[in-house]
């Protein structure tokens, strides 16, 4: 038997025994880890010279007990090189499992330069649960108490140094996932924060659409209702973003 015919047979049994031990269908196993990268900018030069960034990063760690998720979202523009808005948002939440259930313990943290306060910083914890566990629609609910804690924007801080605002405050959150179809999805995340001294309403509402494989292009919207806001500042935000979302599975 020549020996170029013999290297061809070892290499064809060899291939043959790969693909016996590797199914066509062969998938990799599902990762406890995810996460979610998404980004916008908008540059304007000429008449104007403007800038606009917004960037988003959300990691999530599933296990069987528990559930870790850590969002950090940041939002800057300027025009003729003066800074207009520059807010940083980090969100941390840490879940454990029960039957029909979770607990939870979460803090939330902001700094806002032009906001009507400069910095939030919010810790709860709570009970949540499944509302709604289908395959193509979700809804959990939230609710327990927290503590918040406020630095108001100063219009005028000549007369020395700002008073922040402390308050006891109950929590309540509505989160809502519903698939249209392999390509396309929308969440809104709804949370309402009542205290003694203000209370807060923030809808996050976002469609994303996959444009292919891990990439997608998604339309972002987030509403903040502040009832008691300092003098000269108004007690509604509104941020709409346009971003490229890049999934890490």
């Amino acid at each position: 038997m020549p020996k170029t015919f013999k290297t061809l047979l070892a290499l064809g049994l060899f291939s043959s025994n790969a693909l016996a031990l590797v199914p066509p269908d062969y998938q990799e196993p599902p990762s406890d880890f995810t996460a979610e990268v998404e980004a916008g900018f908008q540059l304007n030069t000429g008449n104007t010279e403007s800038a606009s960034f917004n960037g988003r990063t959300k990691l999530e760690y599933d296990t069987v007990n528990t559930t870790q998720t850590a969002v950090f979202k940041s939002y800057f523009s300027s025009e003729n090189e003066v800074t207009k808005s520059e807010k940083y948002d980090f969100q941390l939440q840490s879940n454990y499992k029960l039957d029909g259930g979770y607990v939870f313990g979460r803090g939330d943290f902001t700094w806002d330069e032009f906001g009507s306060y400069t910095k939030i910083v919010t810790v709860s914890t709570g009970y949540g649960f499944d509302a709604v566990d289908l395959r193509n629609t979700k809804l959990s609910l939230e609710i327990g108490p927290g503590y918040r804690y406020n630095v108001p924007f100063a219009v005028d801080s000549s007369d020395g140094e700002v008073l922040a605002e402390r308050d006891y405050i109950l929590r309540t959150a509505a989160k809502f996932e519903q698939r249209f179809h392999e390509y396309s999805s929308m969440a809104a995340d709804l949370t309402a924060e009542t205290g003694e001294n203000n209370n807060t309403l923030t809808l996050d509402m976002g469609y994303k659409n996959t444009m292919f494989q891990d990439w997608a292009f998604k339309i972002g919207i987030n509403v903040k209702y502040t009832e008691r806001v300092p003098e000269g500042t108004k007690p509604t935000d509104t941020i709409t973003t346009f971003n490229l979302l890049y999934t890490f599975q």
